[in-house]
């Protein structure tokens, strides 16, 4: 799938003239064996590719030449032995005319075109090699050594301020990965029993997901162990005071992908002990869904919603002292060591190959402070903007430990009290919201937050 082919050919119109001058070269991915070549993993697209060219094929590169106006694809047309194995495959003619590009050659072609293009001493652009394979296609084409390899900064940054802003055709393909993530969200909160594995629960997203004809946008987490904030493991069966930590979420045939966050408890009810920390996560993520609004900058809400729950888990005790100054010395991410939310759109965390100080701090530097460097989205909220919204709150006994081994944060730190939650688990709730105009958007559709509607639906 893809949209009308006038968008492809206007987003690299742009892209031309913002840079003025320089010849692009955009790699696409190519298939990659599990355990051998022919065993591949699901084929995913470059997103960069996706969003300039829009083709979801192997195998192709192409050039943006911002002096020429000239678009090229290049790749090679299937062999009848690969067609053998893969069915008729489009040609790259086809291709390049579903795309709005004029010109195609092949691989070899390219190495030609690219040695007449060094030869004239044009400036070559390219951007972050995050795949090996990326790199060793960039040594080989380029002819040049490995520490040779120097992304184009410049690019990076007239990328970004491309794609970060979502186009009216994008949130309503972003809607629908939000749509279906909701409705696996939803079954899993009333599908998940004492006695199920957490792999019984992975398989409905699975199986949710391929019923559409869409992928998974990330590996599944569904754990009991919602303290290791990216848990993969789906071994364990889910017992009596269990709370099942469930982030999952789709992508749409075009790349674009829903991302939702959901705490469960084993039985149909909160034990006290779960709702008094769930309701003060649920307080931190309310406060933060209420602030978004452009002009606000991230880290203001991630703060706001720090400072919730150190003031909620004073109320238990955990916790004293003045919460703002606990929030700007950092004692917070004893409980809350993330961010707050990230980008999204092609990419679940969308750009993050391209560089977070690009993506969610346009350009200035992160801090080093334990917690607040994780936070992903620090920049002023613009319409335009899809976002996640994703406040915490983890027990991690091993952090917990060391934290109280060093005596840190004595000052607002409660450990004899913290010490008897170190089995307690973790929480998290996410949403995903449209910054617009006005405010923010919710996308896909409300799934139950508060434990009373978690609760209701557990019926």
């Amino acid at each position: 799938m893809m949209f009308g082919k006038e968008i492809y050919a206007t987003r690299r119109a742009v892209l031309r003239q913002s840079l003025r001058e320089g010849v692009v070269l955009l790699i696409g991915n190519d298939e990659a064996g599990i355990n051998y070549a022919d065993n591949t993993y699901p084929f995913r697209q470059d997103s960069t590719f996706l969003y300039y060219f829009g083709l979801s094929q192997p195998g192709l590169y192409a050039i943006i030449d911002a002096e020429s106006g000239e678009d090229i694809l290049f790749g090679d047309d299937a062999s009848i032995d690969s067609i053998v194995w893969t069915g008729p495959q489009p040609t790259m003619r086809s291709l390049a005319d579903s795309a709005a590009v004029a010109s195609v050659g092949t691989v070899e072609a390219l190495k030609e075109y690219l040695k007449k293009v060094m030869r004239a001493e044009k400036r070559m652009l390219y951007l972050p090699p995050y795949r090996p394979e990326h790199k060793l296609k960039i040594l080989e084409l380029l002819r040049i050594m490995p520490w040779e390899v120097r992304h184009s900064y410049e690019l990076c940054h007239w990328v970004v301020k491309q794609r970060i802003y979502k186009s009216d055709d994008e949130i309503v393909e972003i809607n629908r990965a939000c749509l279906l993530t909701a409705e696996i969200h939803e079954r899993v909160i009333r599908e998940t029993r004492i006695g199920m594995r957490e792999s019984d629960l992975a398989a409905i997203v699975c199986k949710m997901a391929q019923e559409h004809n869409f992928a998974l946008a990330f590996p599944t987490i569904a754990t009991v162990n919602g303290q290791t904030l990216h848990n993969h493991y789906h071994g364990n069966v889910i017992k009596e005071g269990d709370m099942l930590l469930l982030d999952a979420g789709v992508e749409t045939e075009m790349g674009y992908a829903g991302d939702m966050s959901s705490t469960i408890p084993a039985g149909k009810r909160f034990t006290q002990r779960q709702r008094d920390v769930y309701d003060v996560a649920v307080a931190a993520h309310l406060a933060a869904v209420n602030a978004l609004r452009p002009g606000v900058p991230f880290e203001s809400i991630y703060d706001l919603a720090a400072e919730t729950i150190m003031e909620g888990l004073q109320s238990l005790g955990l916790t004293k002292g003045n919460a703002a100054e606990a929030v700007r010395l950092g004692a917070h991410a004893l409980f809350f060591p993330c961010g707050l939310g990230h980008m999204m759109g092609l990419d679940v965390h969308d750009m993050e190959n391209l560089g977070e100080v690009y993506v969610g701090y346009d350009g200035r530097p992160k801090s080093t402070q334990f917690g607040r460097k994780s936070l992903r989205l620090a920049r002023p909220l613009e319409p335009g903007f899809v976002i996640t919204v994703e406040p915490g709150i983890y027990f991690i006994p091993e952090l917990i430990d060391q934290w109280r081994s060093q005596r840190l944060f004595t000052d607002f730190i409660n450990y004899d009290k913290v010490e008897a939650y170190k089995d307690f688990g973790g929480i998290r709730n996410e949403e995903d919201y449209y910054i617009s105009r006005d405010g923010a958007i919710l996308l896909g559709h409300k799934i139950p937050l508060t434990a009373d509607e978690v609760e209701a639906a557990r019926n």
